[in-house]
């Protein structure tokens, strides 16, 4: 075992602490990284805080991962010292499964995740990012193009994925007409990735400063869902909504803005249900409302290598691990603009 130092949550009502443990041994299919920055999630927030009830503590949060690999065993081939790498949600699954089989492994019932989740090798709970270095196995392993700036580049490991998964899903392309519910972690990036592949894409937000900065992401109309008219005006008028608000909300306000056939899709995880949307908003349009989860590992690397491509990473504010717990509290504020990104060199200082 190898030691690590990182910063944990011990209960759920504490702050995070630093926190020394171990990583397994390298096997011969694994890939060790030297984590250089890390992404904070919101789900890292209800995590620590057990707001979905699953949580085994001590938990060390993050899975938007950044780094160097530092050394790799004796059979990978894809990787080698000093790579740029990346690693997200997951950290291994089934692989035989129909979901691994296709390529969809964040939907493999044995996935493993990369913090609280049972480790195959250990028996433990696996720990996250929010530490000095990392043991994976390298199919979870993502290469990241040297290009892209790499502090910028953790939040696509999860924020990206999330957001590009469900565009990719539903074919969004030019001519489509997309509208984004929010404009926070998840919603900026969807901004990014709808423009990026061409839709007309439509901002909705309940902060009227938040016009500009919307359109600087890429949005080309910004809607205050609070104001009954402009909502109104673009009634049955969407292919494509992406609900990435993590509260919970009347979905029936999006709903009615879909064409027949248009999808609503949910990828905010609130800790509270919404409340149930009307069927027959649903029924009468034959519209859909759907979920997406993250993006397997093929589908995670073809979105960075789109990035690289067009230049796409997230708006960050960098910060020391010592501010992790102001940072928590200024996310439930919406007060970043828009992913925390943790500089782990910070951790020689904890």
């Amino acid at each position: 075992m190898q030691a690590a130092i990182g910063y944990a949550a011990f209960h759920h009502d504490t702050p995070l602490v630093p926190f020394q443990f171990k990583r397994r041994e390298l096997t011969a299919t694994d890939v060790q990284i030297e984590i250089l920055y890390c992404g904070v999630c919101h789900s890292d927030i209800h995590q620590v805080r057990n707001e979905w009830g699953s949580s085994t503590f001590p938990i060390v949060p993050g899975h938007e991962i950044v780094g160097k690999v530092t050394a790799v065993g004796s059979e990978v081939t894809n990787f080698s010292a000093g790579d740029s790498v990346g690693v997200g949600c997951m950290v291994d699954s089934c692989g035989e499964c129909a979901d691994c089989q296709e390529h969809l492994e964040q939907y493999c019932n044995h996935a493993v995740f990369t913090y609280n989740s049972p480790d195959k090798h250990t028996g433990t709970s696996t720990y996250g990012g929010y530490s000095n270095q990392i043991v994976v196995d390298q199919h979870f392993v993502l290469k990241i193009a040297e290009t892209l700036d790499l502090a910028a580049a953790a939040p696509l490991l999860c924020a990206g994925i999330t957001t590009y998964s469900p565009l990719k899903q539903w074919q969004i392309g030019a001519g489509d007409k997309v509208g984004v519910v929010g404009l926070g972690g998840l919603g900026h990036m969807a901004v990014k990735f709808a423009h990026a592949l061409g839709a007309h894409v439509v901002l909705f937000t309940t902060s009227a400063n938040k016009i500009d900065d919307a359109k600087r992401l890429g949005a080309d109309e910004v809607v205050i869902s609070k104001n009954p008219d402009e909502m109104n005006a673009h009634a049955q008028s969407f292919d494509f909504i992406l609900n990435t608000v993590a509260a919970p909300h009347n979905l029936d306000a999006f709903t009615a803005l879909l064409k027949r056939d248009g999808t609503l899709c949910l990828v905010g995880v609130p800790d509270q249900p919404h409340p149930s949307p009307s069927v027959g908003n649903l029924i009468f349009k034959r519209r859909r409302l759907a979920g997406s989860l993250i993006g397997g590992i093929q589908e995670t690397q073809e979105m960075l290598d789109f990035c690289a491509v067009h230049n796409i990473t997230s708006d960050i504010e960098l910060i020391p691990i010592q501010q992790i717990n102001e940072a928590y509290e200024r996310v439930l504020k919406s007060d970043v603009k828009y992913r925390f990104v943790i500089d782990l060199a910070s951790l020689k200082n904890a």
